[in-house]
């Protein structure tokens, strides 16, 4: 086999010159594609899209190769042209990212060398990289704390894992099983890991305008009767961007001998600003903090931390098998980085948030966070100033702004909210806009649909997103004439609690 059919190595001393070549192919194609999309996501809708890519990429394991170059030009066109980009400003619906190219491109170097973070001997160097990010990240997060530490996950999901199997082994001792205790507002994978750790459902609070009621959070853990107890806050909800009163979750924890652990998977990376970290004031108060920068942070995904106060916390991850970490190797000195992960085989996530780390320092990524903030209550100004869009009632949070178009308010609920959510797929289906969808308190207590920009653009103006509210405008004029989609309740009743088992 030739190397033109793919075999060439990537690594090595000759690696980096076939990589060269064939990444010139992969940056020229997603150069052409982008122009081709010409938008935010591929028009048609996903019947369309399919047949474009299956075209394209079919079969995906012929008899004979075609070539890596004809692979590479094929399948990264079809991926790029079919692509929902968060470069494009229009881009808003979810935690999802723009990355930084220094990023990308400390990707590729983590590709090409492959390390696996299981053993010192498959990554020496990246090993200590690693130690050096997560600590930089552990004393960002628990400043005054004598021995913090952190992890590197594949993103919230599983720090929320990791951080109940923890509370789950430190209870284990106790009287009863570990009681996870969250708000209404929580992650839904915090309730999908208390499923897979075998805990008790978890007890919800009540919430007002998307935050924990304190005083609900303080008769829940009262009619607890005692026993281990894991108060789970947020720091940055996925539908709002509000903000737990940690402060208040902290001291009624306290009272009630309960741990706290916050999920600061969105709202995590304002500690990089001195202007919005107190926003995350008592954040230092818990036990552990789920951490994420493939949000605000503009990282390729994965990148997730999982933070602890204490380093000792980390101690039930601990795992002994010879051919990795056996008792001599680690006497004679080889680090032991098996109990750093619920992982045995890990990418080197540490290595691209540590060069964006050391390109930006703490001032650049500052500013970065302050642009996505400045902007979205820019942005949710430019809402108010529309009489034709409403936005929700309240304050901004973090960079989450939810609206809706007026005519919308002037049919019955259940119709109106239609209105809401054929605006969003119109604007889908075209290919000219990609926008959220949250259920959330209006301002006379009813929930209503909204439509969610989460902005996340590190550089976009706030001049670039001004077209957007022209789109919803027209769309939504269309779709109220056109009286909605007939109410489909799929698409306009709050969402169903997510199933949490197969």
């Amino acid at each position: 086999m030739s190397a033109g059919t793919g075999a060439s190595l990537a690594g090595g001393v000759h690696g980096p010159g076939h990589l060269r070549a064939l990444t010139a192919v992969v940056l020229d194609t997603l150069e052409t594609a982008a122009r081709t999309r010409g938008g935010p996501l591929p028009a048609g809708g996903p019947d369309a899209v399919a047949r474009r890519t299956t075209a394209l990429a079919a079969p995906v394991l012929p008899e004979e190769g075609i070539g890596a170059e004809a692979a590479l030009a094929d399948l990264v066109r079809a991926v790029a042209e079919g692509a929902a980009d968060p470069a494009d400003p229009a881009c808003v619906a979810h935690l999802h990212c723009p990355p930084l190219a220094v990023a990308v491109a400390a990707e590729l170097a983590g590709a090409a060398l492959n390390p696996s973070m299981d053993s010192w001997d498959q990554a020496p160097a990246a090993g200590v990289i690693e130690e050096l990010t997560t600590a930089a990240l552990a004393r960002l997060v628990h400043p005054e704390a004598p021995a913090p530490d952190a992890l590197i996950t594949s993103g919230g999901t599983e720090s929320n894992l990791v951080a109940l199997l923890l509370a789950r082994e430190r209870a284990a001792a106790g009287k009863g099983p570990l009681r996870v205790v969250t708000g209404a507002n929580a992650h839904h994978s915090v309730h999908r890991a208390a499923w897979t750790l075998g805990l008790p459902a978890p007890a919800v609070v009540a919430c007002h305008d998307g935050r924990i009621d304190p005083a609900a959070l303080d008769r829940t853990l009262a009619g607890l009767g005692g026993g281990p107890a894991l108060v789970v806050a947020t720091a940055g909800t996925t539908d709002e961007g509000r903000i737990d009163p940690l402060p208040e979750i902290a001291r009624i924890a306290d009272r009630y001998g309960a741990e706290l652990h916050v999920d600061a998977a969105y709202g995590g990376p304002l500690l990089f600003s001195e202007r919005l970290a107190p926003r995350l004031a008592g954040l230092d108060r818990a036990v552990s903090v789920t951490f994420d920068l493939h949000k605000l942070g503009w990282q390729p995904v994965a990148a997730g931390v999982l933070a602890v106060a204490d380093t000792a916390l980390l101690a039930p991850l601990s795992l002994r098998t010879d051919y990795l970490n056996a008792d001599d190797d680690t006497e004679a000195g080889l680090p032991d980085l098996l109990g750093r992960s619920i992982r045995t085989t890990r990418r080197p996530d540490a290595l691209k948030i540590a060069v964006t780390f050391r390109a930006l320092g703490r001032r650049g990524l500052s500013e970065l966070v302050e642009h996505c903030v400045t902007t979205a209550e820019e942005f949710g100004r430019a809402v108010d100033a529309r009489p034709a869009l409403r936005r929700r009632p309240g304050a901004i949070g973090i960079s989450t702004v939810l609206f809706r178009p007026v005519v919308a308010d002037e049919l019955e609920p259940v119709a109106g909210d239609a209105v809401v959510a054929e605006v969003r797929r119109t604007l889908l289906m075209d290919g000219r806009a990609v926008l959220g969808r949250a259920v959330a308190e209006d301002g006379d207590g009813r929930r209503r649909l909204w439509l969610k920009a989460t902005l996340l653009h590190p550089n976009a103006a706030t001049a670039e997103l001004a077209p957007l509210l022209d789109l919803v405008t027209e769309a939504a004029e269309r779709a109220a004439a056109g009286g909605g989609d007939g109410g489909c309740p799929g698409d306009t009743d709050a969402p169903a609690a997510e199933r949490l088992s197969p």
